[in-house]
């Protein structure tokens, strides 16, 4: 394997090579899996051992939303083999210890996003090349920092998030995957995006009733390119996690070079998670516009056998709960973490199938507790456009409007400048970029240019300038703090629920007879509600 126990006895090639594989914390596992798959005689790993490991096969794929390209299973088919002939060089018809520290470190190693997306769109097109497909893409060098050129297709878009999506389940570790029970998401937002911002001017798109693959358009690769490090810039993470992840399992026993991902045994939390507005397809798209621990807490909810599932993470679902702003408080009140805000919404008569009815998902990421206050307040958070065409609208570092949240005022009989109730995000008191008003029937957007706490644009296609008032179907919010934040939560409302109990409570003992009871109190003021009650000095 190239280890020594005197370093003079070691190349200077080699310490380099392991020098860089230490950085990244996975030299140790590397050893276990060359040591496995590599051929004791040559001590080289055999090309098609190294390509068997990396292979995957999913079996009959099926999605409900979109129909499966024809060259989908041939994509995924060569995937291993790209993957070896792109990042690891061979010598004498295997790959050596040092080449094999190499490939890894240039797939898994520290770089740019730039150069991670150039090697992930670099695999793509050897693999559509090597599945019979026109080439689409062209790279100047052989550097993975090479200008990329060239186009791709709506459809090539959408088999490259899947191909990201099947790597993403493969290298979580997760028991099982594929087959009939258990398809592929509808990624059609994602794919919607990368059209709208990629496409050229003059592109008509409907994206409530539009085919991706009967779309004809092209989409300029170096545009593809600036919309994935701007939307998804976590995709690159699904490679680099998949050669990870098969690298570990080569040499476990129960996992040993099985490239195959069998069918699904559990089909309940699938069931369940893809009945919520945070179903699998939008839970991953959320998950790759983020750069920190709440995306794996989002992942949750993508892969519901992954971690804890998806029971203790959402906190409240106007469906299940009951609509308005006081059921909404009820189920939030005492986490202090951050959530994720999904409104449905429908900007025509839901009841009437005439064609104009257009249904609508936007989402608000909040990294703070709710608070009643008549002011806007926060640290920090994000606005979604979800559904049907996904952006993400980070802070734009001008204002810090980031939430309102205001029930109604205790203890006051009359305030002549009384501030609104309900739920809002960015943009001023009076003019929010989105509010839900008390009763969670109403949901107004407005343009951004009302806004300066988020970035600009628009949070549903065709918003227009004017506000839009729409009808809500349904809220849901996910809490992204964990479980201890969650046990936080519980162990709040129950001291809460003392405390109302304990109030509730009066003691009668504590009144020495009649005069001073409340009962008598109480008589006395409705018989007569004008006398005049003396105090005793």
């Amino acid at each position: 394997m190239g280890a020594s126990s005197s370093t003079e006895q070691v190349p200077a090639e080699q310490r380099e090579a392991e020098s860089l594989t230490a950085s990244t914390g996975a030299l140790p596992m590397l050893q276990k899996a060359f040591s496995v798959l590599a051929d004791p005689q040559t001590n080289t790993i055999p090309l098609h051992s190294l390509q068997q490991c990396f292979g995957l096969v999913f079996e009959n794929p099926t999605c409900e939303g979109t129909a499966i390209p024809p060259n989908f299973q041939g994509l995924l088919s060569h995937l291993g083999s790209s993957i070896v002939d792109l990042l690891f060089m061979t010598e004498k018809g295997g790959v050596s210890w040092i080449e094999f520290l190499r490939g890894y470190v240039k797939c898994c190693g520290r770089m740019s996003a730039s150069t991670s997306f150039n090697g992930l769109f670099r695999i793509l097109a050897m693999a559509l090349a090597k599945a019979g497909l026109p080439e689409k893409l062209q790279f100047e060098s052989d550097d993975d920092g090479g200008k990329m050129s060239g186009f791709l297709m709506p459809v090539d878009v959408l088999m490259l998030l899947w191909m990201c999506y099947i790597m993403s389940w493969n290298y979580k570790n997760l028991v099982s995957f594929g087959g009939k029970d258990h398809g592929l998401p509808d990624l059609s937002h994602l794919v919607f995006s990368a059209v709208l911002s990629c496409a050229e001017a003059g592109v008509e798109l409907n994206p409530w009733d539009c085919d991706i693959l009967s779309m004809d358009v092209q989409l300029p690769a170096a545009k593809i390119h600036l919309w994935a490090l701007k939307t998804v810039p976590s995709l690159t993470d699904c490679l680099s996690g998949y050669v990870h992840g098969k690298l570990e399992k080569s040499f476990t026993s129960e996992n040993k070079l099985d490239p195959s991902c069998s069918a699904a045994h559990d089909l309940s939390p699938i069931v369940e998670c893809n009945t919520n507005l945070l179903n699998q397809g939008r839970a991953w798209a959320i998950s790759l516009t983020l750069r920190s621990t709440l995306s794996g807490e989002i992942t949750k909810a993508s892969f519901p056998s992954y971690g804890d599932g998806t029971k203790d993470s959402i906190l409240y679902r106007s469906s299940l709960h009951g609509k308005g702003l006081n059921r909404f408080w009820s189920n939030v009140e005492g986490y202090n973490g951050p959530m994720l805000i999904l409104i449905a919404a429908s900007s025509g008569d839901v009841h009437n199938d005439n064609g104009n009815v257009r249904r609508w998902i936007l989402g608000a990421l909040t990294h703070q507790a709710f608070e009643n206050r008549d002011m806007f307040y926060g640290s920090s958070g994000s606005l979604y456009a979800i559904s049907p065409v996904l952006n993400v609208f980070l802070p734009s570092g001008k204002e810090k409007n980031f939430v309102y949240s205001h029930l109604h005022p205790t203890g006051r009989v009359y305030d002549p400048h009384p501030k609104p109730v309900g739920l809002a995000f960015g943009g001023s008191i009076g003019n929010e970029r989105i509010s839900i008003d008390e009763d969670f029937a109403k949901v107004t957007v407005r343009h951004h240019a009302v806004d300066k706490t988020y970035q600009s644009g628009s949070l549903f296609p065709s918003q227009g300038f004017l506000p839009v008032e729409a009808l809500i179907l349904d809220v849901e919010v996910w809490g992204l703090g964990g479980r201890t934040t969650k046990e936080m939560q519980t162990s709040y409302k129950k001291r809460e629920e003392l405390f109302t109990d304990q109030r509730r409570k009066v003691d009668l003992k504590t009144f020495s007879n009649w005069e001073d009871s409340p009962e008598k109190m109480m008589m006395d003021m409705v018989s007569n509600p004008n006398r005049v009650q003396r105090e005793d000095r």
